[in-house]
């Protein structure tokens, strides 16, 4: 089962065994990732397009003076149908192998822990295609089943290589540039 808790409520003993999760969704499915990616949540912020991108590459936003990349995490794990969102979006910013990364969602619910032997491992009819090896478990929470992503693996390796390496510092969109 799996209960709200408060970031500091946690005492090291009772963590052992327990995975916390901030709760997120996107149409009406419910999805986890390991609280320890997550360096901050954001309501929407401007996104600015970048020209020749993925399709599922909003653009970029500038927060705090650093340039990072946001993806629409609907489109890139195409989840299209009751699209949602607009204006009530939130950005869940990630630290993804050293690389910050913001992942667009429809909300966020709450900060979850989940004892780790209760995550099963998802269907094999699920991951046998390789566009799905992001999905690290899936858990019953109430009667209601809760994804968790292995965001690790949501980009394929071209595309995290790509976001990568791009200098989004340099990036220059007519005569304006993005870094002020």
């Amino acid at each position: 089962m799996a209960e709200r808790i408060r970031f500091d409520t946690l005492t090291d003993a009772e963590a052992e065994g327990l995975m916390q999760l901030v709760g997120f969704k996107i149409n009406e499915e419910e999805f986890g990732v390991d609280i320890l990616m997550v360096q901050e949540i954001i309501r929407s912020a401007p996104v600015t397009a970048v020209p020749n991108s993925p399709e599922f590459v909003e653009g970029v936003i500038n927060l705090r003076g650093d340039i990072i990349p946001v993806i629409d995490l609907r489109k890139r794990l195409y989840l299209y149908m009751g699209e949602g969102g607009g204006e009530g979006n939130w950005i869940l910013i990630l630290n993804i192998k050293e690389r910050v990364i913001g992942f667009i969602v429809d909300r966020v619910t709450e900060v979850l822990k989940v004892e780790q032997d209760k995550v099963e491992p998802p269907p094999d009819i699920v991951v046998v295609g390789l566009e799905n090896q992001y999905i690290h478990g899936v858990c019953d929470i109430n009667g209601k089943l809760l994804i968790i992503l292995s965001f690790e693996r949501i980009l394929f390796n071209e595309e995290y290589h790509m976001l990568k390496e791009t200098n989004y510092k340099e990036l220059s969109l007519g005569e304006e540039s993005i870094v002020q």
